[in-house]
């Protein structure tokens, strides 16, 4: 079933703020997320990767655990992921399994990628296709916005990607 979601900026606003705020404490890269069900946000996070030594702690999949903790329930129905940055595959994976219906990202995994991030060239729009998945995808939203994270983030970094 398909659900029309209108993105709404003070979400994706709590995802970039997470990002931002931690950026600088060399946690992990400059990504960040959060989930929202009804009009209620039920996790934030931000990538930890570096701080937790555990390459699957994306922002995405940080929040994603946050929530199913926080509801009590591995299915995140009715819910909507907001993330700075086009999810990867493990984590566009891990949000299809959750069955969160709708994925809001600002920048693309191309982006990330000419940064010097291991990145897949696999899209949202790709995987979902040819996974034939459910989630609702809406791109570039605030791009501008998650595109200074990324800038900030490389004059911070020096340009070393992690």
């Amino acid at each position: 079933m398909d659900r029309i979601v209108v993105p709404q900026a003070t979400w994706m606003r709590f995802a970039i703020d997470d990002a931002q705020r931690f950026m600088g404490l060399a946690e992990g890269g400059p990504f960040g997320a959060c989930i929202v069900k009804g009009n209620e946000v039920i996790a934030v996070a931000h990538s930890t990767v570096l701080r937790e030594h555990d390459p699957t702690c994306h922002a995405e999949i940080n929040a994603i655990r946050q929530a199913a903790r926080a509801l009590n329930q591995h299915h995140l129905n009715d819910c909507v992921i907001y993330s700075t940055t086009e999810p990867c595959p493990m984590c566009f994976s891990a949000i299809h399994w959750a069955r969160i219906h709708t994925i809001v990202f600002g920048t693309r995994i191309a982006d990330v990628k000419a940064l010097g991030f291991n990145e897949l060239d696999l899209s949202n729009e790709y995987m979902k296709r040819e996974g034939h998945s459910q989630v609702e995808i809406v791109s570039e939203f605030l791009r501008d916005e998650c595109e200074q994270i990324l800038k900030t983030w490389q004059k911070m970094s020096h340009g070393i990607a992690y």
